[in-house]
């Protein structure tokens, strides 16, 4: 009577070799805060005059801002404090990152734009720290300034000097409603304004570029 020989198990080393090989790309892939600075550093800005010699309305009013988007402003707390100016390019929403009264921050609010009937306000309470959260706010922001340009408006987005923290919720904004990488998002933004956005909001510019690269995968 034969007996059945069980055949040895084949481990299928192919198939973990393409698994550990996916896991190497994926891991390549993953956008580093390191990888948003040297991109920031090398990406160039172009020559502008000195803000005293620029013939247009910045110099006008004493402020400095600039449309790095269409119809989207990043802008310092000149910009935003002058009424007569955001009327005149036409603001019609206006995004404080750094709303409140400590050293750093904008101590204007609703009751500042109340003489300015249809301008639209919001603001975030956040320092300019590496270790500031500003990635709670990304997608609210990303939301208003969305809801502002689609609506025909303007919008302004502006801290203190209109650098780190504004820059990183415009970033953000053209990385949920635009579809940017971040890398793309940063050069787009650099070809108009100087922006230094500190390293810790760039790793969490990094961190949300990784989830909307995971996210877009399945769509």
């Amino acid at each position: 009577m034969g007996h059945n020989i069980s055949q040895p198990t084949v481990r299928p080393h192919r198939q973990y070799l393409t698994h550990y090989r996916n896991n190497d790309k994926n891991m390549a892939d993953q956008t580093t805060g390191r990888q948003l600075q040297r991109i920031l550093h090398y990406s160039v800005t172009p020559c502008r005059p000195l803000l005293g010699l620029r013939r247009n309305e910045c110099a006008l009013y004493d402020v400095d801002c600039d449309e790095v988007y269409p119809r989207l402003y990043i802008g310092d707390v000149e910009s935003a404090r002058n009424k007569q100016y955001l009327r005149l390019i036409g603001i019609t929403h206006v995004l404080n990152t750094a709303e409140g009264t400590r050293f750093g921050q904008v101590d204007t609010g609703h009751s500042y734009y109340r003489d300015m009937s249809g301008v639209r306000y919001m603001g975030f309470p956040l320092v300019d720290q590496p270790s500031t959260d500003i990635s709670r706010y990304f997608y609210i922001a990303s939301k208003f300034i969305e809801n502002g340009i689609n609506s025909g408006g303007k919008v302004l987005v502006h801290c203190m000097m209109g650098m780190s923290r504004s820059a990183t919720c415009v970033l953000a904004y053209l990385m949920i409603a635009r579809k940017m990488s971040a890398a793309e998002a940063i050069r787009t933004v650099r070809m108009h304004r100087d922006i230094r956005p500190n390293e810790g909001f760039l790793q969490q510019l990094a961190d949300l570029d990784n989830e909307l690269k995971r996210d877009r995968l399945y769509y």
